[in-house]
């Protein structure tokens, strides 16, 4: 029989028909994450396995988004669906606990490449379910505080220079409570963390005990002194645009966002951030891939492709002013200095691996909430 050459062959086995499979990827968030797919992931992915294509269905922004998801994963289960309709989710750090509970996900991160590059526990741990193995970062917020330093030459390194800080400066530090948008939140969750007096790390991991509500007195009359002194926000970006106009000089921002309008001009290029020990809350959005997935194996090159050094530094780093899923001295080769320099010369990679914080877990978030109505007037 005559042997076909390598180049024969490939020209045979190209003309052999290819089996296209259409990928559903099923995301929470804002419209950009929707476009973030169609736009640059589904084609970079479709000329990486050619004759495959991606469709991403957006579900929504906030916790409503990905609580959309699991109730599709519900009612799929619930009707015994044998290949569900969703391929890859990308879900809030707070549903892939439940999700992983009700055995709706695909323990697929050790078989991927990328997986072993993710460093940061909420790859373990989501807000005290154990979800090792069943999610991938796409990326990780964080929160951190902004400020001017023509008028903070010196910013505090800590919660507790900050409040000595603020207790001298009244009204120059700005934040917007708990009901204007996260990133106030996230700063009250750092003051328990720092002043709470009880184990700041089970607050974040569980079990939930009682005994711990009880210890956060102090903290709760010493954040509702210095609420006295600063300047209340009407949101995540009117704190922005407060220190915009020079009208506070220190505040808690989102760090994507604030990237974001600084590129857009809406605010001073000089403004920078810290983030103070013992640190602030962030969190990641995870890929996930239902257990019943009508394509795994496409879910899994799909996952591994967004992960993946390269995708990380052009997409979530360049592209959006995101902290990577993975860690980020795999991201940096990748990366030229100026942007390198503009996501992390002011909070750099160790700062995030040990002050980029979980929030709470729910019955502790809810208690701290609850607590600081009852207490901060």
């Amino acid at each position: 029989m005559k042997r076909l050459s390598y180049a024969a062959f490939a020209v045979a086995l190209a003309a052999l028909p290819v089996k296209a499979d259409e990928l559903t990827v099923a995301t929470a968030g804002d419209q950009n994450m929707v476009d973030y797919i169609n736009q640059y992931l589904g084609p970079l992915f479709e000329k990486a396995y050619p004759g495959n294509t991606v469709r991403a269905v957006g579900t929504g922004p906030g916790d409503a988004g990905s609580q959309k998801i699991l109730e599709r994963f519900d009612a799929q289960s619930a009707a015994s669906t044998p290949a569900w309709d969703v391929d890859v989710a990308v879900v809030h750090e707070k549903f892939a606990g439940p999700m992983v509970q009700k055995g709706y996900l695909e323990k697929y991160r050790g078989e991927i490449d990328t997986g072993k590059l993710v460093s940061r526990a909420n790859a373990k741990n989501a807000l005290g379910s154990d979800v090792d193995g069943y999610v991938m970062p796409m990326f990780n917020s964080q929160t951190a505080i902004a400020y001017n330093p023509a008028l903070v030459p010196n910013p505090p390194k800590s919660y507790t220079e900050l409040a000595a800080w603020a207790k001298e400066h009244p009204k120059q530090f700005g934040y917007n409570g708990i009901k204007g948008g996260a990133s106030g939140v996230s700063f009250v969750m750092g003051w328990i963390y720092a002043f709470g007096g009880g184990d700041a790390n089970n607050l974040m991991t569980g079990p939930f005990k009682e005994e711990e509500t009880k210890k956060w007195g102090d903290a709760f009359t010493s954040l509702a002194d210095f609420t006295k002194n600063a300047t209340l926000t009407p949101g995540n970006a009117g704190t922005l645009d407060l220190l915009s106009r020079g009208e506070i000089a220190m505040g808690p921002v989102w760090v994507d966002m604030f990237y974001s309008w600084q590129a857009n001009g809406q605010l001073p290029p000089d403004l920078k951030l810290v983030l103070p020990a013992p640190g602030m809350p962030g969190q990641p959005m995870h890929y996930v891939v239902p257990a019943k997935a009508g394509h795994k194996d496409l879910a899994e090159k799909f996952i591994a492709l967004a992960t993946s050094p390269e995708v990380q530094a052009d997409g979530i780093v360049k592209k959006f002013n995101w902290y990577p899923g993975i860690d980020a001295q795999y991201v940096k080769p990748k990366l030229d200095d100026a942007t390198w320099n503009k996501l992390f010369v002011d909070i750099n990679p160790d700062d995030l691996a040990t002050k980029g914080k979980p929030f709470p877990i729910a019955p502790y978030n809810n208690a701290i909430l609850e607590a600081y109505e009852q207490s901060v007037k």
